[in-house]
C-alpha cells in the first residue's frame, strides 16, 4: 500500500461545484478535501442526490469545478486547456460509464484497445491477454456490442478501463443491472488489479457487497464526505447508510 512520501494518485482541495444560478441552484459538492493513495480501492457511497456522481465526474476531468483544484498525481486538471486535458484522460485515467459507452461499429477486441489506438500506440499484448482471460471474454472478442449480454458489455466496458494501464480507473456503478455472479468476478478483477497492475480504483454504489471489496469506503451526503470506514463489511456499511436522511 501507498507510504505518505507518496504522490496521491488523485485529490481534491476544497471542491465546490454549483449547477445553475437564482432559484435553480444547486450545490452538488460543498469544498470537498479527500486523498486517494496509489494501489487504493475506494467506493463511494451516499444516498441520491449526495453528490457522489459529480464528485466522480470531476475526478476524472469529466467536468470542472465551480471552485477548489482537483489533482492526477501532481497535475492540476484547472491548469490544463481542453487538449491537455483530453491526453490526460486518455492516457491517465481510466472510464467505466454505467451505460458501458461501447463503440456499437467495434468489435470488443478493438473496443479494450481504442484508447492505445487513439493515442497511436500499440496495446501491450500480454496485458490484453491476461485481462481478456481473467475477464472471460476470450471467445466474444470478435462480436460487437449488440451480440454481447450486459454482463459481458461490462466485462468490455471494465478491460477497455484496465488496458491502457491508467494511472487510476474510476467506474460508475459497475455492477448496478449485473448478476451476482458477474458483479462478484468484476469486483474481484478490479480489486486485483491494484495490486497486478498497481493501479488505483475507485467506485460509485449504492450496493453494500460491492463496497465490501474496497479497502474504504467514503460516505456522502449533501455534497459533503460525512463519514469514512476501514475495512467494510456489507454489515458494517448497511448500518452506516441507514442513519442517513431519507
Amino acid at each position: 500500500m501507498a507510504t505518505n512520501t507518496q504522490v496521491a494518485a488523485a485529490r481534491t482541495v476544497g471542491a465546490v461545484k454549483v449547477y445553475g444560478s437564482g432559484e435553480t441552484e444547486v450545490t452538488a459538492l460543498r469544498g470537498v478535501d479527500v486523498t486517494f493513495a496509489p494501489q487504493e480501492f475506494t467506493a463511494i457511497m451516499g444516498p441520491s442526490g449526495s453528490g457522489k456522481s459529480t464528485l466522480m465526474h470531476c475526478l476524472a476531468g469529466l467536468d470542472s469545478l465551480t471552485s477548489g483544484s482537483i489533482f492526477i498525481g501532481d497535475t492540476e486538471l484547472g491548469a490544463l486547456n481542453e487538449t491537455q486535458l483530453t491526453h490526460l484522460r486518455r492516457d491517465r485515467v481510466g472510464f467505466v460509464f454505467q451505460a458501458f459507452n461501447l463503440v456499437p461499429t467495434l468489435n470488443a477486441i478493438e473496443n479494450i484497445t481504442l484508447p492505445a489506438d487513439l493515442a497511436g500506440r500499440q496495446a501491450d499484448p500480454s496485458l490484453i491477454e491476461r485481462i481478456v482471460t481473467t475477464m472471460g471474454l476470450g471467445d466474444r472478442l470478435k462480436h460487437r456490442p449488440r451480440e454481447l449480454s450486459g454482463g459481458q458489455q461490462q466485462r468490455v466496458a471494465v478491460a477497455r478501463a484496465l488496458a491502457n494501464r491508467p494511472q487510476i480507473v474510476f467506474a460508475d456503478e459497475p455492477t448496478g443491472n449485473l448478476d451476482s455472479a458477474t458483479s462478484a468476478e468484476i469486483l474481484e478483477f478490479l480489486r486485483s488489479a491494484t495490486t497486478e497492475f498497481d493501479q488505483t480504483i475507485v467506485i460509485v454504489t449504492h450496493d453494500a457487497v460491492a463496497a465490501s471489496y474496497a479497502d474504504r469506503v467514503l460516505f456522502l451526503d449533501d455534497g459533503e464526505i460525512v463519514d469514512e470506514m476501514a475495512k467494510p463489511t456489507p454489515a458494517k456499511v448497511l448500518d452506516r447508510m441507514k442513519k442517513f436522511r431519507v
